[in-house]
């Protein structure tokens, strides 16, 4: 029994092929399942096997979901290895997503921000997270 519990980031999108490129070519997570109609709801949720997370994004069927509230909407992977983090930022880029400019300006300090076809961002954090 893990002790840990999972987290499921879900949310609503208007363009899940345009998320599974990001996400999946861009960012390097594994399409973990998908789903067609249930109950009116499309979905794809993508991740890593086995991390104590996943993400879900979901259509409703005649419901416009919007964008991105703020440009301070932001989920930060902190990446320790220094050629781990090129890769995934070389990545991003071969996947055709440059990096804009944080909102804040700490995520710039060491880290890169991409924003997705929702207009939520997120950073690659070169280090690792002491908290």
């Amino acid at each position: 029994m893990s002790l840990i519990p999972t987290l499921r980031v879900a949310r609503l999108s208007d363009d899940l092929a345009a998320l599974l490129h990001f996400y999946h070519n861009g960012l390097g997570l594994t399409l973990l399942d998908r789903f067609e109609d249930h109950d009116g709801f499309d979905g794809i949720m993508l991740g890593q096997e086995g991390a104590p997370y996943h993400f879900e994004f979901t259509r409703a069927r005649g419901h416009s979901a919007g964008k991105s509230p703020t440009q301070d909407n932001l989920l930060v992977f902190y990446i320790p290895q220094a050629s781990a983090w090129q890769a995934s930022v070389e990545r991003m880029q071969a996947a055709g997503f440059a990096p804009v400019p944080a909102f804040n300006p700490y995520w710039d300090r060491d880290g890169v921000t991409f924003q997705d076809p929702d207009g939520y961002r997120i950073v690659l954090q070169r280090g690792t997270w002491s908290g």
